[in-house]
């Protein structure tokens, strides 16, 4: 309750960081927005053509496949590797001036989701244009957005706060992110997983939530509730988790920044 209060009091800053962010992520390029098209469209040609055309992918309309799995992972390992950074980049506002410490991850948490809240048009273009098409489905998408939110939090908490007394994790995660990335079924099938390693999707929330983007737009089907609870359950323990972790270690955030 202490953070829904902080929040709320501070909530003219947290809106003002979250505009900050948002907008100024692409302010003195060129090309601006669109980067939030261009970038991961380069990544998925790129994916494709190994996967695709080279490994030779026996799963049918791969490009929108792989699409609807990318796109959330971008928006997960953006949250994990500027929230790392977060407390360290506002070193200098922290301490200077007090506010509630939490709004630095989740104003990145939230600018993000924006961001791929725009990025989603990518998705839809694929599903539409790729002959999948559109069902009833994508309703739940919003839902599915929501629980991964709440997994974000809970790793920006953790990332953010450690990241100020071990400054090597910023380094490190770059590493984690892309075994991660990997751990994760966005370019290969679930199914093809080999039984021994089962284990390491299953304790992956990004895995229930990837299948459940991928249900709603490339199958046209609802979401596996179990793997929603699964998330869901796995992003609340972290968020707490988190919590407590950020709490006990921003006492001296500003000894260490």
């Amino acid at each position: 309750m202490n953070i829904i209060k902080n929040l709320y009091n501070y909530r003219e800053l947290l809106k003002t960081n979250i505009k900050k962010d948002v907008g100024g992520k692409y302010k003195h390029s060129f090309l601006g927005v669109l980067w939030s098209f261009i970038s991961p469209l380069l990544q998925i040609a790129v994916y494709a053509l190994v996967f695709q055309v080279i490994l030779k992918s026996d799963i049918e309309n791969y490009t929108v496949y792989l699409c609807c799995g990318l796109i959330p992972w971008q928006y997960f390992s953006a949250v994990i590797l500027r929230g790392a950074a977060s407390i360290i980049d506002n070193g200098n506002i922290i301490k200077k001036v007090y506010f509630p410490r939490e709004i630095l991850p989740i104003s990145v948490v939230t600018s993000e989701g924006v961001n791929f809240l725009i990025s989603t048009i990518i998705i839809l273009g694929f599903v539409i244009f790729g002959g999948v098409g559109l069902s009833i489905n994508i309703l739940w998408y919003f839902l599915i957005l929501a629980i991964q939110y709440i997994v974000s939090i809970g790793f920006a908490f953790i990332v953010s706060s450690l990241s100020v007394y071990f400054r090597d994790l910023l380094h490190l995660l770059g590493i984690i992110i892309q075994l991660l990335f990997y751990a994760t079924p966005i370019v290969y099938s679930i199914n093809s997983v080999p039984q021994g390693f089962q284990w390491i999707v299953k304790i992956n929330p990004m895995s229930y939530l990837i299948e459940a983007y991928r249900n709603i737009f490339y199958n046209k089907m609802p979401p596996d509730p179990k793997g929603l609870i699964i998330a869901l359950t796995m992003g609340i323990v972290l968020c707490v988790a988190g919590y407590i972790i950020f709490t006990k270690l921003e006492k001296k955030f500003a000894e260490e920044l």
